[in-house]
């Protein structure tokens, strides 16, 4: 064989295995492309999914009357609503909690607020808290917010029993782990038994709801901490990462709030993926910054120090890094 051939051989070979080489890099480029769109249509139907459980169980959301000023400073403060009962035609609030997701820091942080405080009401009688959504919904508690304890709330969360029994059970179907500190059956519609178990959603609100113990709303609102600690374990566990389209689709379509589906996803995904899962909680009132108070038209109510508890709220939520340095749960 001559050069001549060699050369035009080696040509040809190095051709052949040039063209190999392109031809995989396409297929994986492809298999990557294909990948990228099964997820996301995993994701979308996954999210569908969760929305439709809320139709077929007749559910409409509508929104509220929500005037808000934005903060503008990285962070995005979530006024959580729990709707407790009807009462003379409007419902009150069992649970009013404020979450806080900082994008810079990548902090969640968690905030619980007695029900039974005693707070003006801007155009209305002094009350509890807990009625003033009964009075003029999510945008006079935001202004009962900003009145009382001087903390400006970007958005709302309304959330009923129906849909977070309905979510944990997506989040997992044989139910959440959760050690029962104690028996309970009184006042609620089932029977608890003390130790570490199972509960689907049913009974994991009768958990987070019971309050009738030496401890009252103090020890709710302390398990109520601890269920949603619980409920954010199993969500960052692989299943619940798999399950997370599915699971929001089902809290936004059972919930009232004034975030768009994208604004709800791009915090939540920013929290799994990024965010310290360690949640900073804080319970108001601090000890030993209230007392108890008899009224005549709204019973006994908590008589909170304002001053010191606002100090202590904003200090909270400005400061990063402060689990240590807030260490202000009710024990």
């Amino acid at each position: 064989m001559d050069k001549r051939t060699m050369r035009r051989t080696d040509k040809e070979e190095y051709s052949t295995v040039t063209k190999t080489r392109v031809r995989k890099r396409g297929f994986i480029i492809l298999g990557v492309f294909a990948l990228i769109a099964i997820i996301l249509l995993y994701i979308f139907f996954s999210f569908r999914s969760g929305l439709n459980i809320a139709k077929e169980n007749g559910v409409e959301n509508t929104g509220e009357e929500f005037n808000p000023i934005d903060n503008h400073d990285g962070k995005i403060t979530i006024m959580i609503i729990g709707k407790d009962r009807m009462d003379e035609g409007a419902e009150r609030t069992d649970v009013i909690m404020l979450g806080q997701y900082d994008y810079m820091q990548k902090e969640m942080k968690l905030v619980s607020i007695m029900r039974d405080i005693y707070v003006d009401i801007p155009g209305y009688q002094s009350y509890k808290i807990n009625a003033v959504y009964s009075l003029g919904g999510v945008e006079l508690l935001r202004e009962v917010m900003a009145h009382n304890f001087d903390i400006n709330v970007e958005e709302y969360v309304t959330v009923d029993y129906d849909a977070f029994m309905e979510t944990v059970n997506v989040v997992n179907p044989n139910g959440v782990t959760i050690d029962v500190e104690k028996d309970m059956s009184e006042k609620i519609d089932t029977e608890l038994k003390q130790g570490e178990q199972q509960l689907n959603g049913k009974d994991l609100l009768a958990y987070a709801r019971f309050r009738n113990d030496e401890e009252g709303d103090f020890g709710r609102v302390r398990r109520q901490q601890q269920v949603l600690s619980a409920i954010q374990d199993e969500i960052i566990s692989v299943g619940g990462i798999v399950k997370l389209p599915k699971i929001l689709g089902t809290g936004m379509g059972y919930v009232d709030t004034s975030m768009t589906n994208k604004e709800m996803y791009r915090m939540i995904m920013s929290f799994m993926i990024r965010g310290d899962k360690d949640i900073d909680t804080m319970t108001l009132p601090l000890d030993n910054t209230y007392q108890f108070m008899d009224t005549s038209h709204t019973g006994n109510v908590i008589d909170m120090d304002f001053e010191t508890n606002s100090a202590a709220l904003k200090e909270f939520l400005n400061n990063s890094n402060s689990n240590e340095e807030n260490e202000t749960e009710t024990e």
